[in-house]
C-alpha cells in the first residue's frame, strides 16, 4: 500500500501547488463552459488549453495523431512519464444558463457541458501543472504530460491517439470524471462501436406513382424494428441505441431515396461486441431485402472496455482517504437543494445505488469517500475511450464530486452546475488526488513496478486489439453526440 503524505510531506506540498494555481484553472474551466463545442470541433476550447499550457511553461504539441484539437503538453526530463488525461467536448442540445435551477437554455447556444468536460480538462491540466512545479522544486527526474483529448462523447479521440502511438512511451496514465461522489472509478465499462447504415432506394411521387418508389426510410424503420426484437435475445448488460441522422428529406409526398441511421452497440468485451455488430448488420441486410433497397455501412468510432490496475487504484484511494471529501459552504448546499427539487426520487436513489451506497434522500452533496471496489453491482455502466488507453498503459481514474447527488448525466441540471462553487471545489479536489498519485509513482519505484506487473498480468495472451479497422479515420466533421 502506498503511503500518501508520508514521504517528507510531498503530498501536502503538491496539494499546496494545486491551490497556488486554483484561480487560473477555475477561470479556464469557466471559459471552456462558455464556449461549448462538439467533438472534433473544440477549436476555441483547445486554443484556451494550448494558451494555458504555454503560459505554465509546458512544451506543447498540437495536431496529435492528425487531429487538430488533440494536444500534448510536456514538462520535465528523463525518469518515468506520467500522463494525465483531459477532455473538453460538450454535448448537443443541452444549453443551459449557469446557476439557474430551472430549464433555461442560453440564447443562441445549442450545446452545453452536460458531462462536466470543461472541468475534466481543466482539473487534469491543473494536476499536471502542480506535478511540473513539484518536479522542478525537488530537482527530481521525471516527465509529466497533459493530454488534451477531443471527442470523448462521440468520436473516441483517445482511440485514434492510441492507434497512432501517442502513448507509446508513457509509464502510467491518470484521469478523472465529474460525478456526485468521490470514488476510485471501478474498471467496469462497455466496449462500443458506432456505425452509420446508409440505405439507398428510388424516389418517386408518393401519390401518383408509389409503386415505382423504394423507400430508404422504410428500410431504416424496419431495421429499427428488427433490432428492437433482437434486444430480447442478447446479454442483459449489452446496449444498442440508434438515431436517424438523415430521414431522407422533409417532403412526405416524395418517396425517400436515401436515409441514414447511426447505431451504437455496446457489450462487456470486444468478442461479444463483434458478435452483436454482426447481428445488427444482418438485420440491416434483411431490411434492405424487404424494401428492395441497398444498404452499406461504415464504422464511425469505437471504444474498448476499461482494464483495471489494482496498485494504481489503491494509491488513488489512499490519496482520496487522506484528503477526505470536499468541503462545501452554504451557497453550495443551497444550489444543490434547488437542483434536487427538479429531480425525481428515483434519480436521487439511483445515484446512490450506482455507487453501491444505500439511498439517502436527505444528503444533497458528497460527504464521504466511496469504499474501494464498490460499484453498485455494475449498475449504470457506460463507455469511455479511456478504455483504449488502459489497454496500452497502466491506467487508473477517480470520480470527483462536482454536482448535487441525483443529478442525471447529460442533463440541463448538470450543465447548470458547471460554473458553480460545487464544480470549482470538486475539480480542485480531483486535481489534488491525481497530482498526489503521480507524485507517489515518481517517488516510489516499487509502486510503478507493481502497476506495470499488474498490467502485464492482465494483458498476457490478450493484447490490445483496436475495435476499429485501420482504414477508419476520425470523423472530424461529426456533429451528432454519442
Amino acid at each position: 500500500m502506498s503511503n500518501p503524505g508520508g514521504s517528507g510531506g510531498n503530498t501536502e506540498q503538491v496539494w499546496r501547488l494545486v491551490d497556488d494555481h486554483r484561480e487560473e484553472f477555475v477561470g479556464l474551466a469557466d471559459r471552456v463552459w462558455e464556449m461549448p463545442e462538439l467533438g472534433y470541433q473544440e477549436h476555441r476550447s483547445a486554443a484556451e488549453h494550448v494558451a494555458m499550457l504555454e503560459e505554465q511553461g509546458f512544451r506543447v504539441t498540437t495536431g496529435v495523431a492528425g487531429i487538430p484539437t488533440a494536444i500534448v503538453g510536456e514538462a520535465g526530463d528523463e525518469g518515468p512519464v506520467i500522463a494525465i488525461l483531459g477532455e473538453f467536448d460538450a454535448l448537443p442540445g443541452l444549453s443551459q444558463e449557469a446557476g439557474v435551477a430551472e430549464k433555461r437554455p442560453r440564447a443562441g447556444e445549442a450545446a452545453g457541458h452536460a458531462c462536466g468536460h470543461n472541468l475534466l480538462g481543466s482539473a487534469a491540466m491543473l494536476a499536471a501543472t502542480a506535478v511540473k512545479d513539484w518536479l522542478a522544486a525537488q530537482g527530481i527526474k521525471g516527465r509529466v504530460r497533459y493530454y488534451g483529448c477531443p471527442a470523448e462523447e462521440s468520436g473516441a479521440g483517445k482511440l485514434f491517439m492510441v492507434r497512432e502511438g501517442a502513448f507509446r512511451d508513457v509509464d502510467i496514465a491518470l484521469s478523472w470524471h465529474p460525478a456526485p461522489f468521490c470514488a476510485v472509478n471501478p474498471a467496469i465499462s462497455l466496449a462500443l462501436v458506432s456505425y452509420d447504415f446508409v440505405f439507398t432506394g428510388r424516389a418517386s411521387h408518393a401519390a401518383a406513382s408509389p409503386h415505382l418508389g423504394r423507400s430508404a426510410l422504410d428500410a431504416v424503420e424496419l431495421m429499427n424494428v428488427g433490432v428492437n426484437y433482437m434486444r430480447e435475445h442478447m446479454p442483459s448488460d449489452a446496449r444498442v441505441h440508434y438515431a436517424t441522422i438523415d430521414p431522407g428529406g422533409i417532403a412526405p409526398n416524395v418517396v425517400q431515396s436515401r436515409a441514414v441511421v447511426r447505431y451504437i452497440v455496446r457489450a462487456r468485451e470486444l468478442p461479444e461486441l463483434n458478435g452483436l455488430v454482426g447481428r445488427v448488420q444482418k438485420i440491416a441486410q434483411g431490411a434492405a431485402l424487404m424494401t428492395e433497397t441497398e444498404v452499406a455501412w461504415k464504422a464511425i468510432s469505437g471504444m474498448s472496455n476499461l482494464l483495471g490496475n489494482s496498485p494504481l487504484e489503491q494509491a488513488m484511494f489512499d490519496n482520496l482517504m487522506h484528503l477526505g471529501p470536499p468541503e462545501w459552504d452554504e451557497a453550495d448546499r443551497t444550489l444543490a437543494r434547488e437542483i434536487r427539487a427538479t429531480l425525481r426520487p428515483d434519480d436521487i436513489a439511483g445515484a446512490h445505488l450506482r455507487f453501491g451506497l444505500a439511498p439517502d434522500m436527505e444528503t444533497e452533496l458528497c460527504d464521504r469517500i466511496v469504499p474501494l471496489g464498490s460499484n453498485g453491482g455494475g449498475k449504470g455502466i457506460g463507455s469511455t475511450d479511456v478504455g483504449d488507453v488502459s489497454w496500452v498503459v497502466p491506467t487508473a481514474q477517480i470520480r470527483g464530486a462536482t454536482y448535487a447527488i441525483g443529478t442525471p448525466g447529460h442533463s440541463w441540471q448538470l450543465t447548470a452546475q458547471g460554473k458553480s462553487g460545487i464544480a470549482h471545489k470538486g475539480m480542485v479536489h480531483a486535481a489534488k488526488v491525481m497530482a498526489a498519485t503521480a507524485v507517489d509513482v515518481i517517488r516510489d519505484p516499487a509502486l510503478l513496478a507493481k502497476a506495470k506487473a499488474d498490467f502485464a498480468a492482465r494483458t498476457a495472451g490478450n493484447p490490445y486489439v483496436c475495435p476499429l479497422p485501420d482504414d477508419v479515420k476520425p470523423a472530424l466533421d461529426m456533429a451528432a453526440g454519442g
